[in-house]
């Protein structure tokens, strides 16, 4: 018995110990480096920092979950709705994770990783019609 005590709270603090890690791997690196925010033609700062991006799964969960709200981007029920009725795309999508320096602005011309991102939305919509 108390060795399964043991075990568990050695599990439980490496759980905790590596949260930190784990969190900072969703967050692009700035290394605080200024950033240029002059807007492009889409309406897209242009970055003059190297911005690592979150992988299509992220950048769709990160809207479900309301990690967009500030750039416009509705959360949970709204944002499916508002996907499946048209009103909202994945270029949509996309373009505030980039205003948001969530993702880099390459992934606008990248069709895979678009792709992928309007995949993971269409699976939300399929799970959330039951």
């Amino acid at each position: 018995m108390k060795l399964s005590t043991f075990i568990n709270s050695a599990l439980f603090t490496v759980a905790i110990a590596l949260t930190p890690g784990i969190v900072g791997a969703q967050t692009p690196a700035n290394n605080n480096q200024p950033i240029n925010t002059a807007i492009n033609s889409n309406n897209i700062p242009n970055h003059s920092t190297q911005v690592s991006y979150l992988k299509p799964f992220n950048t769709a969960f990160l809207a479900y979950e309301g990690g967009l709200k500030a750039e416009g981007i509705p959360s949970g029920s709204a944002l499916i709705s508002e996907y499946q009725t048209g009103n909202l795309s994945t270029l949509d999508i996309v373009k505030a994770a980039v205003r948001a320096n969530k993702v880099s602005a390459d992934v606008l011309n990248n069709q895979d990783y678009l792709s992928a991102v309007e995949s993971q939305l269409t699976s939300f919509t399929q799970h959330t019609s039951y």
